[in-house]
């Protein structure tokens, strides 16, 4: 099971926080921040794309979404979403649990800048009802993210202050 396997990752790269397992689903943004007890932009969403190098997988808050401009001048080229089973394929976890931990050799990991307003963010964690608080730095670290992206739009008017960092 990928939960399991995203656990002793995060014990094997020094990780000391609890993965959090849900009873209920946490597949969405919405659901997982139900579950979490959080607003929806804390809950950390990861995107499986294909770059020219091989599949990636981007880091974004909850509420982001990806501009494509930026996201070409950035990568060189218009996002492409992988399908479900190409995400499986390149992360190891299934679509609602997918995770910038225990990658693949081969499928590189990104953070995006999104995220940076708040003390800690929700990523999952290989499933689809579980997930882990983490500081932005201790995702970028324990996901071994190859540089922080500013890929996303619509999350910099964000109202809510609930966890943001001053």
């Amino acid at each position: 099971m990928s939960v399991e396997i995203v656990k002793a990752y995060l014990k094997q790269e020094g990780c000391s926080k609890e993965v959090l397992e849900f009873d209920t689903s946490s597949a969405t943004v919405e659901l997982a921040a139900q579950a979490a007890g959080v607003i929806p932009a804390r809950i950390t969403k990861t995107l499986a794309l294909m770059s020219k190098e091989g599949p990636i997988v981007i880091a974004v808050a909850g509420d982001a979404k990806i501009d494509n401009r930026k996201f070409k001048d950035t990568f060189g080229m218009k996002a492409k979403m992988l399908s479900a089973e190409e995400t499986l394929a390149a992360t190891g976890h299934a679509v609602g649990g997918v995770c910038p931990f225990a990658l693949p050799e081969g499928t590189k990991a990104y953070a995006d800048i999104s995220m940076k307003r708040f003390d800690t963010v929700f990523p999952a964690a290989g499933s689809s009802n579980s997930a882990v608080e983490l500081t932005c730095e201790e995702l970028y670290r324990f996901g071994h993210c190859i540089a922080w992206v500013d890929i996303c739009k619509g999350w910099e008017n964000e109202e809510e202050t609930e966890g943001r960092s001053i």
